[in-house]
């Protein structure tokens, strides 16, 4: 039993304000939706991934993914590795929306387990936000 009535009563609205979070309320043409960024850095081991073997990853791993649409752009980026260094490179960023559904969170993860894997690359950047569109 909790001794402390205030401090469960805090907790609650504390943890129902998380619940509350995830969901956004959309005007009538518009639907719930997930936006993704991910961003890929493109320095590897022994190079970097070549715009050639970006556009390959894109038609062979992304696009079958979301063949809806998606939205790709070049950045100049930085980060701080598992060893401390920082670390600044070429990347690209990938926007993604999506509904907010299983199938499209397994893609995501397999988009960014075989990005990492293919480019040995000890990180992909991912940013979620929930958000409305219309068509």
């Amino acid at each position: 039993m909790l001794q402390n009535p205030l401090g469960a009563l805090l907790l609650f609205v504390s943890l129902t304000g998380c619940g509350a979070m995830s969901t956004i309320p959309c005007k009538d043409d518009e639907s719930p939706a997930v936006q993704e960024l991910l961003y890929f850095g493109t320095e590897t081991p022994s190079g970097h991934v070549t715009p050639e073997a970006w556009t390959q990853f894109l038609s062979e791993i992304v696009t079958p993914r979301f063949p809806d649409g998606l939205s790709v752009w070049q950045a100049s980026g930085q980060w701080r590795s598992a060893s401390g260094a920082v670390i600044r490179e070429p990347s690209y960023v990938l926007s993604l929306v999506h509904p907010d559904d299983a199938a499209p969170r397994k893609a995501v993860q397999e988009i960014i387990a075989s990005y990492k894997m293919r480019f040995q690359q000890e990180a992909v950047l991912r940013v979620k936000a929930h958000t409305c569109r219309s068509l």
